[in-house]
């Protein structure tokens, strides 16, 4: 029989109305660091978004990070690239430009056999074009190097025979001091300060 005066405990009331509230309790299940019965606050699921807070970077920011730089790279490459190219065209201009007189060499030895050999009298169509032909090589630094007289000189003469010196040669200088061109058998070609071919000559020694 229950003592009216004793106060009642509403706990032990709830368990006396239903036996399976202490087994719920009991089975539970607690998480560390977390307060039994407590809720993920808002924003800290799975699911929540992500807040930069200073120290974490969020991976679309360092994405962007990381394409910019690989842009700003391509830029530097692309600029320093097209600097070459401004640099090396007209050497490669040149170049261009010496492959093709230095085809064209054997048509002018042809010319200049035929002018040794009265084929291309003044007047001549042929001797017009053979002229045009040399006046526009010239126009692109075509000069013919290799001449009577002159002095020797290994760096645009190519001496294939030594003959004595020949006194009564009019055409040979007569204060003559160094080996001289007496012959040239075949005419070198300079374009600018490039000597495409060396002219084949004979040389003497004055005495």
């Amino acid at each position: 029989m229950t003592d009216a005066n004793q106060p009642i405990d509403p706990e032990a009331t709830a368990q006396a109305a239903d036996p399976q509230a202490e087994e719920q309790v009991v089975d539970a299940e607690v998480v560390p660091g977390e307060e039994p019965g407590t809720a993920p606050a808002a924003g800290e699921g799975e699911d929540a978004p992500f807040v930069e807070d200073g120290t974490d970077v969020h991976p679309d920011t360092a994405r962007a990070d990381q394409l910019q730089d690989d842009f700003l790279r391509l830029q530097a490459e692309y600029v320093n690239y097209k600097r070459r190219v401004d640099r090396d065209l007209p050497v490669h201009r040149t170049r261009a430009a010496h492959e093709v007189l230095e085809a064209l060499l054997p048509v002018l030895d042809e010319i200049h056999l035929a002018e040794q050999h009265g084929d291309l009298p003044e007047g001549s169509p042929f001797r017009a074009i053979a002229d045009k032909l040399e006046q526009t090589l010239g126009k692109h630094g075509l000069e013919r190097v290799g001449a009577k007289g002159e002095a020797f000189d290994p760096h645009v003469h190519e001496a294939l025979m030594h003959t004595p010196w020949d006194p009564s040669d009019e055409e040979l200088p007569s204060d003559a001091t160094a080996t001289t061109v007496v012959t040239v058998l075949q005419p070198g070609y300079r374009a600018g300060e490039r000597v495409l071919r060396a002219a084949r000559v004979a040389v003497a020694d004055p005495q």
